[in-house]
């Protein structure tokens, strides 16, 4: 039945709510057999673009020279790089730092979660480096204390990097415990389960598949809903100065 104009989907001056039936597929330079639903990029005001590639089997993700996330949502890829190949199933992935050459390989239909970013260098810092893991393998921990809201942090929590990647579930009826502001932009695709996300002053019903954009200090807040977990995948810029690196 055709929806007659209505979605859950919300462009506001510092958010954004995309579900899945406003989502369109494109594709970008260097993609062979597989398209992207872009999510958020510099065109909305953002420092970073996420986008879901969608591939069919041998489909490949195009290079970037900007530093690079991947997270495999459905399937899996092969990541080849300096002469080596990872194999990445659900939940596998990887940072590549920028100016990395790598090629990206679906084995099957998959899809991936892709962040890139422009690095933001700091004097007497060493560059980061190339990771290949998995959620699977990284411990998680309490967030404020809270054994119902769990985090693992997907890259590590050194000064080199300048955003952090983690998932966060939530049991049912877990909530955050303070409405959040700050400088921090926020890129999150809903992974698993349902609940109520507070974006500045409107409040969505949000569910697995949709993505959403927070900008610097929208007011925000989740809790979790239904009979099952809510997990989410959340990218946030951190690590560096708000004023950026003083011009030489």
């Amino acid at each position: 039945m055709h929806n007659l104009g209505q979605t859950r989907s919300s462009h506001q001056r510092n958010h954004l709510l995309l579900t899945p039936d406003t989502f369109v597929r494109t594709a970008l330079p260097g993609m062979k057999n597989a398209s992207a639903i872009v999510h958020v990029g510099p065109a909305l005001g953002a420092a970073f673009t996420e986008y879901t590639a969608e591939f069919e089997p041998k489909g490949e993700l195009g290079n970037t020279s900007a530093q690079r996330f991947i997270y495999v949502l459905e399937g899996g890829v092969t990541l080849e790089v300096k002469g080596k190949r990872h194999e990445l199933g659900v939940r596998g992935y990887a940072y590549l730092p920028e100016d990395f050459s790598h090629k990206v390989v679906a084995k099957e239909k998959s899809r991936v979660a892709v962040v890139e970013k422009f690095y933001e260098r700091i004097e007497k810092t060493e560059p980061p480096r190339l990771i290949v893991s998995s959620e699977d393998s990284i411990s998680s921990h309490a967030l404020d204390g809270d054994s119902d809201l769990q985090v693992k942090c997907l890259l590590p929590e050194e000064p080199q990097f300048d955003f952090a990647v983690n998932t966060m579930v939530y049991r049912p009826g877990a909530s955050l415990r303070m409405v959040e502001m700050h400088v921090m932009e926020h890129g999150l695709i809903m992974l698993e389960g349902s609940g109520i996300y507070r974006l500045d002053d409107s409040w969505y019903p949000v569910a697995a598949g949709d993505f959403i954009w927070m900008g610097p200090w929208c007011p925000q807040w989740f809790g979790a809903i239904g009979r099952v977990p809510a997990k989410y995948l959340i990218y946030k810029d951190w690590n560096r100065h708000p004023l950026g690196e003083p011009k030489k």
